[in-house]
């Protein structure tokens, strides 16, 4: 895993202005109320995937694209949601940048999950939510991996959950500051 964080670079994720930030573990803003995860964050959640290259990966909150990218060198395809139109943007063009060919961004409320493409192996939501949206339990294989920030106000608990028979079976693995998810499963 720590060769998929070598190959990206973070620099070209991240704003201008923010270029001599880009490698300070600290979670960085890119405009629009939202941010770049730490890099200690994204290997933590990326880590608790376990992701197999075989995995179809769908990544709510695409941000940036770093995650995404990340991911996208531990697996051959990522599927990622983005409902701000800018940052859909600003993530596919970081994507040309690092040359990375195997992550696709679509602007849609990600709490809806993309069923185009579903089902996944693993779902991982870079953005707070109060509970896990019903769509990505469904969205998720049978024996596959979620991963999201969850839980109300401005800490939250990080969960990895296992699906087995339509039921998650959740795992705490700490506490976390994220941005909120925007959209119908985000903070009031």
């Amino acid at each position: 895993m720590l060769d998929a964080f070598r190959a990206i670079s973070r620099e070209l994720f991240v704003p201008l202005n923010s270029k001599k930030e880009a490698y300070i573990d600290a979670p960085l803003s890119i405009g629009y109320k939202q941010t770049i995860s730490q890099p200690s964050t994204v290997f933590s959640m990326v880590e608790a995937l376990e992701l197999k290259k075989t995995d179809k990966v769908l990544e709510v909150g695409s941000g940036s694209g770093y995650e995404a990218a990340i991911i996208s060198q531990l697996c051959d395809q990522v599927y990622s949601v983005e409902i701000v139109p800018e940052l859909v943007n600003f993530a596919k063009e970081n994507l040309v940048k690092a040359k990375i060919d195997n992550v696709k961004i679509i602007q849609y409320d990600g709490g809806f999950g993309y069923k185009q493409q579903a089902p996944y192996d693993k779902i991982i939501v870079s953005a707070a939510c109060t509970e896990i949206p019903p769509a990505l339990v469904e969205q998720l294989k049978d024996g596959g991996i979620l991963v999201a920030p969850v839980g109300p106000g401005y800490l939250q608990k990080m969960i990895k959950a296992v699906k087995h028979n339509q039921v998650l079976d959740e795992t705490d693995l700490g506490d976390y500051i994220f941005v909120p998810l925007t959209g119908e499963f985000g903070r009031v």
